[in-house]
Parts: C-alpha cells; sequence; structure tokens
C-alpha cells in the first residue's frame, strides 16, 4: 500500500473552523476530499481532468469579477 495522501486546505476556506475542500497530488492525479468528512472517498482526477478544472474554475472567476 502506498503512503498516505498529503492533503492541502483550500486557500478560499478562510477562518478556524477547519470545514474546508482540500486536495492531495499523487503520482496519476489530484484527490478532492471534504475536511468535514474525512472518512468519506475522495474524488479522484487525472491530472488532465485537474487542469481542465482549475483552468474552468478560473475562466469563470475572470469573467464574473468583470
Amino acid at each position: 500500500m502506498g503512503a498516505s495522501p498529503v492533503w492541502h486546505k483550500s486557500s478560499y476556506s478562510g477562518g478556524l473552523s477547519g470545514d474546508c475542500v482540500q486536495i492531495a497530488r499523487t503520482r496519476n492525479g489530484v484527490l478532492v476530499g471534504d475536511s468535514k468528512h474525512p472518512t468519506c472517498p475522495a474524488l479522484r482526477l487525472s491530472a488532465s481532468a485537474w487542469t481542465r478544472f482549475v483552468d474552468h474554475v478560473t475562466l469563470a472567476s475572470s469573467v464574473r469579477a468583470a
């Protein structure tokens, strides 16, 4: 079995509640998890799917800010 993932908290989470979306990079892509439910399965995304997701969110944020 491989090493446990190293989770990184979203910079948009804010506050001290600890409730956040978090990601962990893997050899094959990215895991997306919810810190409120750490025992629930994480969403697994390939590296290319993660890149497309981030590009889409970035574009949507820039359109909304305009």
